[in-house]
């Protein structure tokens, strides 16, 4: 992905998977629609995709095989029908299942919630995962990049967040960062996106709460936006994607790119 230009990736919210508690036993309707939401940030201009099991309430923070495999099912259906570059996340936590994931499939990218330091969480205590990622890099290269949240939502952080910043760059060895509101749909702090823009050495995220109001302020502060959220119906996140809301905030960002 070309940074320089400022991304806009869109989220393919997956329905509940196998193993999950809300599962309906309807697996082949979940990917037909994943491929129907991932058409149409695709048709609608965006310049990448990325799936989440986000639906698989109450999450864990590491997942089962049957998360990994479904998800990995998916993702190979998407790359066979979308051209995008495709990104991973696997909630809560779970760097190792998504890098794995990814390189099965040969996606482009993962997002990690808490790659260095300690986040408490309605999951417990979740502590980063970079070692155990470096080891598998190592293990597996590949070009697959770490998009890796700083202070993630839904979360609870004691630490400094320019230390947090640093530590997720330097030891981390995160490949961008990701900077978020307090909850998926709330829009980020634009004090600490304008500090991370200040003090990062790669590119920084916008990770939730982006929307077309909001994107003309954003914009100078970061290099690519993770929009899920607003480009549903309505705006609301459980609902499917609206091509239009799509397709509207897409050509704001056309017209922000030509007057930068």
């Amino acid at each position: 992905m070309n940074f320089e230009r400022k991304v806009l990736i869109g989220m393919v919210h997956l329905k509940p998977l196998p193993g999950s508690y809300h599962y309906e036993d309807n697996f082949t309707e979940i990917i037909e629609h994943a491929i129907s939401e991932a058409r149409k940030i695709e048709n609608t201009g965006f310049d990448a995709i990325m799936i989440e099991n986000f639906n698989d309430v109450p999450f864990s923070k590491t997942v089962e095989p049957i998360t990994v495999a479904s998800m990995s099912v998916i993702a190979k259906a998407i790359k066979e029908e979308i051209s995008l570059p495709l990104g991973i996340n696997v909630l809560r936590n779970d760097a190792i299942a998504a890098y794995s994931i990814a390189y099965a499939v040969k996606a482009d990218f993962i997002r990690v919630n808490v790659l260095s330091g300690v986040a408490y969480t309605d999951q417990g205590i979740i502590e980063g995962a970079a070692h155990e990622l470096a080891n598998l890099r190592k293990l597996l290269p590949s070009k697959i990049k770490i998009f890796a949240d700083v202070h993630v939502k839904h979360a609870y952080h004691f630490g400094d967040f320019e230390e947090a910043l640093n530590d997720t760059i330097e030891r981390g060895l995160a490949d961008a960062v990701i900077i978020s509101g307090k909850r998926t749909g709330n829009e980020v702090n634009l004090e600490k996106l304008k500090i991370s823009k200040e003090l990062s050495s790669v590119p920084v995220l916008v990770g939730s709460g982006t929307t077309y109001e909001n994107l003309p302020k954003l914009w100078k502060y970061a290099d690519g936006f993770i929009i899920g959220t607003w480009i549903k119906k309505e705006g609301k996140t459980k609902n499917e994607i609206d091509a239009e809301r799509a397709r509207k905030i897409v050509e704001l960002a056309t017209k922000l790119r030509k007057n930068l």
